[in-house]
């Protein structure tokens, strides 16, 4: 068969299938014209999830007779005006959008420019007619009917409008949280769904009002590269990723490399199936970021991706370590459901022991007790870990505790000190069931576990003995030669000098094999081969080198939990207070290591409401 060129009817309508997926595309497009036209209103309006109306109405500057013609040309665009590619301002650039969007559909374009006349132009299956004088405001207003017509196949492959019209509101949210200066609306089948004026604080409309008060502020920068907006605290966190939303130079975007970023970033502070709540806008040059990788323009590819991710990582957890001891505002409110549950009959529930109740020292007690400064938790030895015998006789080593056996025991309590604002997490007046630490703030009571509370310290000790070099590395009795393909022995290759930092000594062997001799002693029980494959794909494929950083905190966090204080442990008054002081001055230590809270506080408000004093 000869070659020959195709229509250019069908060729619109094989790039409308990358540019336009559904709905929710078109409508993408179309928004990201009306702002890049200065527009500072746009109006939406769909109906039956977008396939049999759209209608786009904007106030932006509008078009002239002679760009209307042009518009629907395939690659016919006004926003790369010097024909730098790599160094694009405006959101749309392509030149791909309208004809795409009018290969398809039924399309009508109604504009002014300034005060000039309005003129009307129709695209039918991408048969363009003649422009019209028309009547309509300074602006652009863009109707789409019966999308996907000229494409049945595509129209198929649509959802119910509910899908739709969900997908549809995700766009204008995005593009609402990247221009607070332009005010949005849609409606659906005469139903307002959105209405962001500029009066409207759209982080709470779109995240909820609960998301400001359990998110930190973020704002880092390194050189002409800044990360701002606001991150979820690792307790308020969601089953999946769909309250993240991430900007690049005002671009909404859904990036491989951030969600790396954020993964890694809390990879030891949330559990492995949870996601955290993120608005963060990244700003950068323009040459430092190539657009250009996708027709729908979601993808971004960065001119030193380790560099910009490290980055990433380094602005969230400089972040999260600065945060002070707080949990999600949602586990006070769980706590207070617990007491709002119907009552169990007696004869339903298992006798348990009486809580125990520790005091501090008696009146009748001829020791007064030592200063709280004085009294310091056993923490690990640094440097090596092994054997374990070692390390579980210091962290759980027997101490005096007295227990008080009757409520006459309760009543001659001795405060140490009265709460004070210095001290978050207050001070430990009793534990319960050997497992939780009561403790009293100013305002509040507080819930420590303290077996969670414990291993995050001891976890975050070994992190940093780690960093420091304290963790040694132990010869293999056989060492191990991997051997590799090409592109595993290329991605492997670059790196093998900077795994030294972390005890690995690997050298070369023959043309496509590394020799392993050394390893950390971490890792002496772990499949080396697996580990140096596992980083090979990865950075194959996401161009990053976690899995070794990954593996050594996933071991840590094995042997904090093994070390640390045991639920069923009774502690002294004093040791209470000792963990609190350190969990005050411990980063991260407002959850474990697996992403559990390790404490709960429940203000005097709450309190209140629960004894109906309020």
């Amino acid at each position: 068969m000869a070659v020959r060129y195709l229509d250019q009817t069908l060729i619109n309508q094989i790039a409308a299938g990358e540019v336009i997926e559904r709905p929710a595309s078109a409508i993408k497009e179309l928004v990201e014209n009306s702002i890049d036209a200065g527009a500072t209103r746009v109006d939406v309006v769909v109906r039956d999830g977008g396939r049999t109306l759209i209608s786009i109405t904007d106030n932006g500057c509008g078009m002239g007779q002679d760009d209307l013609l042009l518009c629907v040309e395939r690659h016919a665009t006004s926003k790369i005006p010097d024909g730098d590619l790599f160094n694009i301002r405006t959101l749309g650039f392509r030149g791909e959008a309208l004809p795409s969007i009018g290969s398809v559909s039924r399309l009508t374009i109604t504009t002014k420019q300034g005060q000039g006349e309005a003129w009307q132009l129709t695209v039918e299956g991408g048969v363009k007619g003649a422009p019209q004088p028309a009547s309509a405001p300074a602006g652009t207003r863009v109707e789409v009917r019966d999308l996907f017509y000229a494409t049945p196949a595509r129209l198929k492959f649509l959802k119910s409008p509910t899908v739709e019209l969900n997908h549809i509101t995700d766009i204008i949210y995005r593009q609402a949280l990247a221009n607070p200066g332009v005010e949005f609306t849609l409606r659906h089948d005469e139903r307002s769904v959105i209405n962001f004026t500029k009066e409207i604080d759209r982080l709470n409309g779109i995240l909820g009002k609960d998301f400001r008060e359990n998110a930190l502020d973020l704002n880092f920068q390194r050189e002409e590269s800044r990360l701002r907006g606001w991150i979820s605290i690792p307790t308020f966190n969601r089953s999946n990723s769909s309250d993240q939303y991430l900007f690049v130079n005002g671009r909404p975007v859904k990036d491989k490399l951030f969600a790396t970023a954020l993964k890694v970033a809390y990879q030891d502070v949330l559990a492995g199936n949870r996601y955290p709540c993120v608005c963060l806008f990244l700003e950068c040059h323009p040459e430092d970021v190539d657009i250009n990788v996708h027709p729908a323009k979601a993808e971004v590819r960065f001119r030193d991706p380790n560099l910009m991710r490290g980055f990433i990582i380094a602005a969230i957890r400089d972040a999260l370590k600065t945060m002070a001891p707080r949990t999600s505002s949602h586990l006070s409110d769980k706590a207070l459901m617990v007491f709002d549950r119907p009552e169990v009959p007696p004869s339903a529930v298992a006798p348990r022991s009486a809580p125990q109740l520790v005091p501090s020292f008696t009146k009748s007690a001829s020791v007064s007790p030592p200063p709280m400064h004085q009294t310091r938790l056993t923490m690990p030895t640094p440097g090596r870990y092994e054997p374990l015998a070692e390390t579980k006789a210091a962290y759980m080593a027997p101490s005096p505790a007295i227990v008080a056996q009757t409520t006459a025991s309760v009543a001659e309590f001795i405060r140490p000190e009265q709460p004070s604002q210095d001290h978050p997490l207050g001070y430990a007046k009793a534990q319960i069931h050997e497992t939780y630490i009561v403790a009293e703030t100013a305002d509040a009571l507080v819930l420590v576990d303290q077996h969670a509370a414990h291993e995050r310290l001891v976890y975050e000790k070994m992190k940093q003995d780690l960093v420091n070099g304290l963790v040694k590395s132990q010869a293999l009795l056989i060492p191990t030669v991997i051997e590799l393909n090409s592109q595993q022995f290329s991605a492997l290759q670059d790196i093998i000098a900077s795994l030294s930092q972390y005890g690995f000594q690997i050298e070369c062997f023959g043309q496509q094999g590394i020799v392993v001799r050394e390893v950390p002693s971490l890792l002496n029980k772990c499949n080396i081969k697996q580990l140096m494959l596992d980083l090979a794909s990865e950075i194959i494929e996401r161009d990053t080198s976690t899995a070794v950083e990954v593996a050594l905190h996933e071991i840590l966090a094995d042997k904090a939990c093994k070390n640390s204080i045991r639920a069923g442990r009774r502690l002294s008054l004093e040791e209470m207070n000792a963990l609190l002081r350190e969990m005050e001055k411990t980063p991260l230590a407002n959850q474990c290591n697996h992403g559990r809270p390790t404490f709960i506080k429940l203000s005097k408000a709450d309190m209140e409401k629960l004894f109906e004093r309020a």
